[in-house]
């Protein structure tokens, strides 16, 4: 395990460029690829990449919050006093590295927002804590604990497909979750996840000479207010310094957010979590001042999600509008019979999400395609949507899409940790695939 783990971690760290490279390569390869296979030409597969190139703009926005917003949480007093009592049950770096990807893990199946983002901070928190623990394998174990999202309470596809009114309704109409997220073969997929991963994690940690330690210190969030005296106080800095103001503000939200969960249950969305994270963070850093200089401090790492977000929805542009998603899509679809099917679909998902990194976004390219298939091949439309939908999840782990947030909270690059994230992929691509195919 330790020479696997050592061979990718080299091969990683010399080939794989900085995630803004690899989006612009990525690029390339799907303007190629859609010349070769859709008969589109390059001025068309242009025009596909420019109408697609600001459509991710609300979403973009919403995870440069998620980052923003928890990292504002995080380096809040209440908040990081909380996370520190977490992390000391940790004894030891094996400890360390099962617990944070336990609680990722749990946290993603909740919700994805959620569980992205406190992985991370629970990861940081845990390197401040542990002595002699892997600093990339604890970020990236931290990050695999997100495999699991699309097979949880927050997975689009699954909750898609049971709304009222879905795309695809006329052709297999309203599937509840009783068939997909609480279907006995994927609750089996979960369970032998949260059981299989944090071993594998465990099982990856580096010898003493290969380990790499973080001094605590440069883990510490730079927030610092500065003191005025009493006598020098204007009424701007005041309100500025105001406890009550950030009171009420927080109670705002606080308020509506009991109202939102009294209406519609225990139902989290990004934008909730944004919201929660929000408020309490406003309330946690006492006045105004100090969660604007959180804010200012936090907002240092967001720079990759916002310049990068707009390429991937340029890329997600030409799939979609050159019909080269649907060609992938068939070519293993034409492979398959009843009893492979589910498997090839699960393939099919992993290699399209590279392309277009959104779960929503790959059902509505995939799921005409596949849902034709399953009706032909007669295999179960909930089976079909869930193996797209664990397809999507499984080849995040070596996406640097999705792992920008964690990494501008840890302050690595997607180097730094991929090379653990491929092994985790194989193992959980077997689980996976044996779970869609058995159960």
């Amino acid at each position: 395990m330790k020479l696997l783990v050592s061979f990718f971690n080299r091969i990683m760290q010399r080939y794989l460029p900085d995630p803004f490279l690899f989006v612009v390569i990525l690029t390339f390869v799907v303007f190629v690829l859609g010349l070769i296979f859709t008969g589109s030409n390059p001025y068309q597969m242009v025009q596909f990449w420019g109408n697609g190139f600001w459509s991710l703009l609300t979403f973009s926005m919403q995870m440069v919050l998620v980052l923003v917003t928890g990292h504002v949480l995080a380096s809040s007093a209440p908040f990081k006093k909380g996370l520190g009592a977490l992390a000391s049950i940790a004894k030891s770096p094996g400890q360390a590295i099962i617990i944070v990807t336990v609680v990722s893990m749990v946290a993603s199946w909740i919700n994805w927002g959620f569980g992205l983002v406190i992985g991370a901070l629970f990861a940081k928190e845990l390197a401040k804590k542990v002595q002699n623990v892997d600093y990339r394998l604890l970020i990236a174990s931290a990050y695999s604990g997100f495999l699991i999202w699309h097979g949880g309470f927050s997975g689009s596809i699954p909750l898609t497909i049971a709304t009222e009114g879905h795309f695809s309704q006329e052709l297999i109409g309203i599937i509840s979750t009783d068939q997909t997220i609480f279907a006995t073969f994927n609750v089996v997929i979960v369970l032998a996840l949260l059981v299989i991963i944090p071993i594998v994690n465990r099982l990856m940690m580096p010898s003493k000479n290969e380990t790499v330690i973080v001094d605590p210190m440069l883990l510490k969030d730079d927030v610092q207010t500065a003191t005025i005296e009493a006598g020098a106080l204007t009424p701007a800095d005041r309100l500025e310094n105001s406890r009550i103001v950030s009171l009420i503000t927080g109670l705002f939200g606080l308020v509506f957010l009991f109202y939102y969960f009294s209406t519609n249950g225990f139902k989290l969305n990004l934008d909730i979590v944004n919201f929660l994270f929000l408020f309490l963070g406003i309330m946690f850093h006492g006045t105004p001042k100090r969660f604007l200089e959180a804010v200012l401090n936090a907002v240092k790492g967001a720079s990759g999600i916002i310049v990068q977000f707009p390429f991937y929805a340029g890329i997600m542009g030409m799939m979609t509008a050159s019909g080269l998603a649907k060609v992938m899509s068939e070519a293993f679809v034409s492979i398959s019979n009843e009893a492979t099917f589910p498997f090839f679909a699960f393939i099919s998902a992993g290699i399209v999400n590279f392309f277009v990194p959104s779960g929503g976004g790959q059902w509505a390219v995939q799921a005409p395609v596949m849902l034709e298939a399953a009706k032909e091949l007669g295999v179960s439309y909930a089976r079909t949507a869930m193996a797209v939908a664990w397809g999507d999840a499984w080849t995040n782990l070596i996406q640097p899409f999705w792992a920008l947030p964690a990494l501008a909270i840890a302050g690595l690059k997607a180097k730094d940790i991929m090379g653990f994230c491929v092994l985790a992929l194989v193992i959980s691509g077997v689980v996976i695939s044996v779970g869609l195919t058995f159960f």
